[in-house]
């Protein structure tokens, strides 16, 4: 297969496993309503580390994924600051920082910052999973055949095209650029079909029942097909007089005695008169189970960048982020990939849509779907948290119900802690928590992953989680005291 080669990778290719592990710190006073056990998260630090720190507790668990990573247009301004230790990677990181249209290299810096990222992503997601990234045209092609390397390309699903705004740009160079894309891989084959979305009353509207037909309403298809074999070809009479045989280039769909037996049933109509060309009715019955997703998502099926801005700024009393997602637009995804208890991660957070579109699909389904969002800005507590507290505690000053009575929900807002590192547990300068310090010896050693929350069930030999094969156990407290005794000596 194709790879794609960009100056650093060799430097950057498993820079994600040499990321430190830092255990997760929760903020009790920027959290809302926080519940003890599985709780929303909204994560403030280096998403590149914020992912680390979620693999000993969410790894192979997250059923949906959706960022939303800079698009690298050179007007952004986004500064690189992963711990490469190569100096040669320092340096030339640091030259034209934050990069910007004067950086020739700016692609190349981009795909070491997405390289990371994504393989770590890839370990969070469930075998059953799905990740959708917006992007636009700057990065589409390298972004891509990137995602085609770390996912590999048999799991590419599809291209979605976000029409996000009808208004034409006439001072636009050579064409108004009216879209965005949203890419989507799953992690395995073992992710097989989206769910289907509920049908809307215009897709309902197309079914008539001009004829009284006591089965309902129909709509009528043709009885050719573009494919087949000419053996299969034939001419039919139908006991009411009108001879059918498929047009020139085409196939029967149906064998000869099907398609009689079809007119014995009254699935085929032949117009007013009865003197028409027939074709098969097809009953709004027999598809109500729903619709699939159209690749194609436009501004009044998902909302565009403009319902998206004036949402923020009804929430949030002003316009104070550029850009945001439309809500309606992460519900699609929810909606076709996600079940009413699964797990969907952000890793690039920005106003905190997505934690508004689960707790909305939550509100209208009455599922129980849980965010985890990560924001490394310092808009973290102030747009992303705060608009997140706005939705779940209700809005006095806007016009729609759900948001004025609030739609419910929680989080625990966490900082990432300092770095588990073997030398300064030696000397005492930095000593984890327990259950920081076992989740993260049993995820590194054994590839498992617990609930913290678990870990206040160990005894006193130091047992703190069993399965069908084997008990784990760690003697330790955070104390250096206690880790010089002879209690501490195995």
């Amino acid at each position: 297969m194709p790879t794609l080669e960009f100056n650093g990778k060799h430097h950057i290719y498993t820079h994600h496993l040499t990321v430190p592990y830092r255990p997760l710190e929760t903020d009790k006073s920027l959290s809302c309503n926080p519940t003890s056990e599985n709780d929303n998260l909204i994560i403030h630090g280096d998403n590149l580390h914020a992912l680390k720190a979620l693999l000993p507790r969410y790894a192979n668990r997250i059923k949906c994924i959706y960022i939303d990573p800079p698009y690298n247009t050179g007007k952004e301004d986004w500064e690189y600051n992963d711990n490469v230790k190569s100096p040669l990677m320092q340096t030339w990181f640091k030259e034209n920082s934050p990069i910007d249209n004067e950086d020739l290299e700016r692609h190349d810096k981009w795909l070491c910052m997405m390289w990371p990222r994504l393989h770590l992503l890839k370990e969070l997601l469930a075998e059953d999973g799905t990740i959708f990234i917006s992007i636009d045209d700057n990065e589409m092609h390298r972004l891509r055949m990137l995602m085609d390397e770390i996912f590999s390309a048999d799991n590419f699903i599809t291209q979605f095209i976000w029409n996000k705004k009808n208004v034409v740009q006439n001072d636009a160079k050579f064409a108004s650029v009216n879209h965005e894309y949203i890419i989507c891989y799953r992690k395995s084959d073992a992710f097989q079909k989206f769910n289907l979305l509920p049908r809307s009353e215009k897709a309902n509207q197309r079914y008539k029942n001009p004829d009284n037909d006591p089965r309902g309403p129909w709509q009528s298809v043709a009885l050719q097909a573009k494919s087949g074999t000419q053996e299969n070809v034939y001419t039919v009479t139908f006991p009411n007089g009108v001879t059918w045989s498929p047009p020139s280039g085409t196939f029967p769909k149906f064998p000869k005695e099907s398609l009689l037996s079809l007119y014995r049933e009254g699935y085929l109509y032949f117009g007013k008169k009865g003197k028409n060309v027939p074709r098969l009715k097809k009953y709004l019955s027999d598809v109500m189970q729903g619709m699939v997703s159209n690749s194609i998502l436009t501004t009044d099926e998902v909302g565009s960048t403009q319902t998206a801005t004036e949402t923020v700024k009804s929430i949030m009393g002003g316009n104070i982020f550029n850009s945001p997602k439309a809500v309606g637009l992460i519900q699609r995804f929810l909606l076709i990939a996600t079940g009413p208890d699964d797990i969907i991660l952000d890793s690039f957070a920005g106003s905190g849509t997505t934690a508004h579109a689960v707790l909305a699909s939550n509100k209208e389904d009455g599922g129980n779907r849980k965010f985890i969002l990560i924001e490394c800005e310092d808009y973290a507590d102030t747009i992303t948290a705060e608009r997140v507290r706005r939705v779940i505690n209700g809005v006095p000053e806007v016009s729609d119900d759900s948001l004025r009575e609030g739609l419910g929900g929680s989080f625990t807002y966490c900082t990432l802690g300092k770095p588990i590192e073997i030398e300064a547990m030696l000397t005492g300068k930095e000593l984890p928590s327990y259950a920081a310090l076992a989740t993260n010896l049993l995820f590194t050693t054994a590839g498992v992953s617990i609930e913290e929350d678990t870990l206040d069930q160990k005894n006193d030999d130091g047992l703190f989680h069993s399965d069908n094969e084997n008990d784990y156990y760690l003697i330790y407290k955070p104390d250096l005291a206690f880790l010089r005794s002879n209690e501490a000596i195995l």
